[in-house]
């Protein structure tokens, strides 16, 4: 039998990322705790103002490639692995970044969306040029538009050089543009045709959802209204474009109107892709889309239908405006169901692990080996969908047998110092049943005390 969760239990793990030790829990039902921190939310937290831009990382990207590609042959890989030590060393700092916000952030309630929609909307370091990019792409293009307007938010990830190289849209060029008719005349150009990922992956992934109702022939018409969406080069950038930055490039546009979900676009440049963008940003099938996954992140895997539809249809008179969304959340009774319905994710036990034994700070090395021995690296999931939110991907036994050794590990860096009796009631307030109240109690010494807690069945769920 699970144990009921208390309003201020939900309110720190639910709705937050895990209470501190230091910290005193929310007054009241918590609601209220939670809607300030729309106020105080900073998207350049400290931290995030050192993470390079994506520009200048490009164009340093771009740089190297050139050194490499004009070295003599014996030095080149030598220099690719600087070029590779380089963006690792990016990435790691990034995440300690990111490491640090979450275990420091006064709104943790904004920063657990933060993390949402960064999975979400998510990129990969599996490819090369998104690997010194991921952290700049989540400081630029999700935080600050966490408390903004989804269809803001999406046109800031589309035009962003992370989701550009992930989803090879820099590749794409329209069969009919000026460039594919210059390259077809030049004897031995390698062809460059339409590619329909970003397309594709933004009508089922980032909007719409799978089985809403559009086909092919909208993927190739958005694929074809995306042509010319790319990268400003680093040698030769448009006029007045800055290296490195989201540019419209006309020559490899596909020309024409465009016929996308029953309606159409009249020919055009930038302004072509945007208009669709922004009619499926604040389509029906897109609130019932995103309210589905807000309402399965924080409720329930099977998200109450009754809160979905509250949600879909705050998303549909606000005009998808976030923090409208957040409000129904926290203000819908199915939100404070004692019931602890939902199993941490790796990310989530990780971060509440940490900030209830006091952690300041994340050395981003360690964290990652730890992120990526419980199955959900950094910035790094298997395909465009993203980490799944369900406790069926993240509970099997042998998973729950790492979280229980790294628990451990956790603990044993403490020592005996902490009374994990005491701290039990801080972070699960009223929500440590009989059971894990008695085996943390007979434990042989403090830290075994403390990994058990951390192991606790009340401790995995929020």
């Amino acid at each position: 039998m699970q144990t009921l969760m208390t309003p201020a239990a939900i309110a720190m793990n639910r709705l937050g990322l895990g209470a501190r030790a230091d910290e005193p829990p929310p007054p009241g039902d918590g609601r209220r705790w939670v809607l300030d921190q729309f106020g105080s939310y900073q998207a350049r937290a400290p931290g995030w103002e050192d993470v390079a831009s994506s520009a200048s990382q490009v164009s340093s990207y771009a740089r190297s490639l050139r050194e490499v590609r004009d070295a003599p042959e014996g030095e080149r890989a030598a220099l690719r692995q600087a070029l590779n030590r380089d963006n690792r060393e990016t990435y790691l700092n990034a995440v300690g970044v990111r490491m640090g916000s979450a275990l420091e952030t006064s709104t943790p309630f904004v920063e657990r969306m933060v993390h949402l929609w960064s999975n979400h909307f998510a990129v990969s370091i599996d490819r090369r040029e998104v690997l010194p990019l991921a952290g700049s792409f989540e400081a630029e293009a999700i935080r600050p538009h966490v408390l903004g307007r989804f269809k803001d938010m999406l046109l800031a990830v589309e035009q962003h050089p992370a989701m550009l190289f992930y989803l090879d849209q820099v590749r794409s060029v329209g069969p009919d543009s000026v460039a594919a008719k210059r390259a077809a005349q030049r004897a031995g150009a390698r062809a460059r045709g339409l590619n329909e990922n970003l397309a594709r992956e933004i009508l089922e992934l980032h909007t719409l959802g799978a089985r809403s109702g559009y086909d092919q022939s909208d993927v190739i018409e958005l694929a074809r209204a995306l042509t010319g969406w790319t990268v400003a080069g680093v040698d030769r950038p448009p006029p007045g474009a800055e290296p490195g930055t989201f540019v419209f490039q006309p020559a490899l546009h596909e020309p024409g109107e465009r016929q996308v979900l029953g309606r159409s676009y009249g020919a055009g440049g930038q302004e072509q892709a945007q208009a669709i963008l922004i009619d499926v940003a604040t389509a029906p099938a897109t609130a019932r889309h995103v309210a589905t996954k807000l309402a399965r992140h924080v409720v329930s895997d099977s998200p109450p239908p009754a809160l979905v539809d509250r949600l879909a249809q705050a998303f549909m008179r606000s005009g998808g405006d976030l923090p409208t969304l957040y409000t129904v959340l926290i203000q819908s009774p199915e939100t404070w169901s004692p019931q602890p319905a939902k199993f941490k994710t790796p990310w989530e036990w990780s971060m509440s692990a940490m900030r209830a034994l006091g952690w300041r700070d994340a050395p981003p090395r360690p964290t990652i080996a730890m992120l990526n021995q419980l199955g959900q690296p950094i910035w790094r999931p298997g395909s465009p969908a993203g980490y799944d939110d369900l406790a069926a991907s993240w509970a099997a036994p042998d998973a729950l047998l790492r979280r229980v050794e790294l628990g451990q590990r956790l603990a044993a860096q403490l020592g005996d110092s902490v009374d994990a009796r005491s701290l039990a009631l801080h972070v699960l307030p009223g929500s440590l049943g009989e059971s894990s109240t008695r085996v943390i109690a007979r434990a042989e010494s403090g830290r075994m005390a403390l990994a058990l807690l951390l192991a606790s069945p009340e401790f995995q769920r929020r």
